[in-house]
């Protein structure tokens, strides 16, 4: 026999992207990363490699190119800046082992530093006059093409296996100059590095979903994303006693081929550990 229930009805507050109440995802707290001894770890490699956004794979990093995308979700470069403007992220670095801080508020103000330019007013007497006025210049996610992380491969003998931290993460940008009407490409700049173990960054990427997959019930967190590896890349240096990255001594489809041979060198010795 069923019996009817009388329910209470749900009203929801603020926008009208969900029809019910999202408060799961600014509840998470980032889980404590396992301990490890310095005298369990048998072996190490320090890698850096970047996470190109044009690759379809990794899409999902650059979309969406608007500051708010739906329910608020934003693309990494936006996030990521944000919270260094808001101070989430209160310590960013100009190198990659976290030696040399930058002042925050002196790096903000001087990348959002206005543009001097001269424009050209013409009158309907064709008189000409000549005013200077400031441009100000905002973050544009769509000019972050690439990341740059720095990770640690390492094998601990308590759990015989190979693990891999990220330590590091940079920002990039495109860098142009103008001339005679044509952009000439540069290089892509450094912004600044953050440390991925820092809590107030794990604390961000764990309460902040990507636009991954078609079911924007169960979007993975950023956090998840970088754990499981789940972005395409390609190796540019391995730690080695010339200090040296890929292209000082490669270019072209040899460089292409040394950073595969890298990273299939560094799968193989997890199974190089077994004996059968």
């Amino acid at each position: 026999m069923l019996i009817p229930a009388m329910l209470p009805a749900q009203t929801i507050e603020g926008g009208a992207e969900y029809y019910y109440e999202r408060h799961t995802a600014q509840e998470r707290e980032a889980s404590a990363m396992p301990f490890i001894r310095e005298s369990d770890v048998v072996w190490e490699q320090t890698v850096w490699r970047t996470i190109d956004f044009r690759e379809k794979f990794n899409h999902f990093f650059y979309f969406p190119i608007e500051r708010e995308g739906f329910a608020g979700r934003r693309n990494f470069a936006y996030l990521i800046w944000d919270a260094v403007v808001s101070g989430d992220i209160p310590e960013i670095y100009s190198d990659d082992e976290l030696k040399i801080p930058l002042d925050r508020e002196l790096f903000l103000a001087q990348f959002q530093k206005p543009d001097t330019i001269v424009l050209e007013i013409v009158d309907d007497d064709e008189n000409y006059e000549y005013k200077t006025v400031l441009v100000p210049k905002e973050f544009n996610s769509e000019e972050m093409l690439q990341l740059r992380i720095k990770e640690a491969w390492y094998i601990d003998k308590q759990v015989t296996e190979q693990n891999v931290r990220i330590l590091s993460l940079c920002l990039t940008k495109e860098h142009y100059k103008e001339h005679d009407g044509d952009y000439d490409y540069l290089g892509t700049v450094e912004l600044f590095w953050i440390p991925m173990l820092s809590p107030h960054v794990r604390r961000l990427l764990v309460r902040n979903e990507a636009t991954w997959q078609q079911n924007i019930a169960h979007q993975p967190t950023w956090e998840y994303i970088f754990v499981n590896r789940m972005f395409n890349s390609f190796i540019t240096r391995i730690s080695n006693v010339y200090n040296r990255t890929i292209l000082d001594y490669l270019t072209g489809q040899e460089a292409i081929w040394e950073s595969e041979r890298i990273e299939s060198e560094l799968l193989d010795i997890s199974q190089d550990m077994w004996e059968y």
